[in-house]
């Protein structure tokens, strides 16, 4: 609407306004006393119990304010909207998400299988399913019987900032989302803008070491999503070659592959006992560009760098600056 439109407008309505008065004051009706009124329009009105339907077409009716969620691997955007759920994620003896502990260290640990006896006594009053695949065959029907149960997404990765979004609105928490989102892509682009600043056109490329084996972070997913996305960097064109082979986060390469691994910057998520520079001491590791520049940066398994979220992510943007920016 432009201004002239407005303005025409605007006059209409208070036109309107005060045939409007002219016809009540001429009426000998009896009007409500203004204390009334008044009290009506400062009701707030209460939360109530809501029925939505699921990514995978449940109907699932919403308590309206649950106290005890648990969201198997969706704490992240949990402890983003301000909620501590009643369990948190964890793999064999309870080996849970480092990052997150400042957060979830006095939460108990849940089996990421989810075992029915170990979400009963979790004694829930919501259930979130981060995918499709975490309720398959009968499972649904089982942990809906302990409670209402919400299916977030349907597939494995599913979007990050959608799974935010989708719990704001499921827990009643829609404009909190919206908030984390803003202030996370805020600063993300602030990110980008220092980082071309600093290094330009580089590339970068993010490793995962273990006892065994070497992983290379896949294009759009993980910490993959955060290099090449939302930060801009450059992918090598190895990252390019692997990331088109499998759908997993997290992908093998083979030992002489790193010969091919043209890398401007490298992060080293190491889940070894070894340092940096024992890791990438041999021969192999020393054509990559990154090795001879001496741009290799290493983080602990604990970090967030192998997992997703506005939390997680925020912290791999952190450490990212941190590392390349400094002096």
């Amino acid at each position: 609407m432009n201004r002239k439109t407005a303005y025409s407008a605007t006059s209409i309505l208070l036109l309107s306004l005060v045939l409007l008065l002219s016809a009540c004051s001429s009426s000998t009706s009896t009007t409500a006393p203004a204390t009334n009124t008044e009290s009506t329009a400062t009701t707030v009105p209460t939360a109530t119990e809501r029925t939505l339907t699921d990514a995978i077409g449940n109907k699932v009716t919403v308590p309206a304010n649950p106290q005890r969620i648990l969201a198997s691997y969706l704490e992240d955007p949990l402890v983003a909207l301000g909620v501590t759920p009643v369990a948190q994620w964890a793999i064999g003896d309870g080996n849970t998400q480092g990052y997150l502990q400042k957060q979830l260290a006095n939460v108990p640990p849940i089996d990421s299988t989810l075992p029915y006896e170990a979400v009963l006594n979790t004694n829930p009053d919501l259930i979130l399913m981060d995918s499709a695949e975490m309720v398959a065959g009968d499972k649904y029907a089982q942990y809906n019987q302990i409670a209402p149960t919400y299916v977030v997404g349907k597939a494995q990765n599913n979007d990050w900032r959608q799974e935010l979004l989708t719990i704001g609105d499921v827990l009643g928490k829609s404009d909190q989302a919206k908030k984390v989102l803003a202030d996370y892509e805020t600063k993300a682009k602030s990110a980008k803008e220092q980082l071309q600043q600093q290094i330009g056109n580089e590339s970068a490329a993010a490793l995962w070491v273990t006892g065994k084996s070497i992983y290379v972070v896949s294009r759009n997913l993980s910490s993959g999503d955060v290099l090449y996305n939302d930060l801009g960097l450059k992918a090598p064109a190895v990252v390019e070659e692997i990331s088109k082979s499998g759908e997993a986060n997290w992908q093998t390469i083979a030992l002489e592959k790193l010969t091919d691994l043209d890398a401007d910057y490298l992060f080293l998520i190491n889940s070894t006992e070894k340092s940096k520079e024992e890791i990438t001491s041999p021969a192999v590791w020393q054509n990559i560009p990154a090795v001879k520049k001496g741009h290799v940066y290493d983080f602990s398994a604990d970090s967030s760098w192998l997992y997703t979220g506005a939390i997680a992510n925020g912290q791999m943007i952190d450490d990212i600056l941190a590392s390349v920016l400094k002096k």
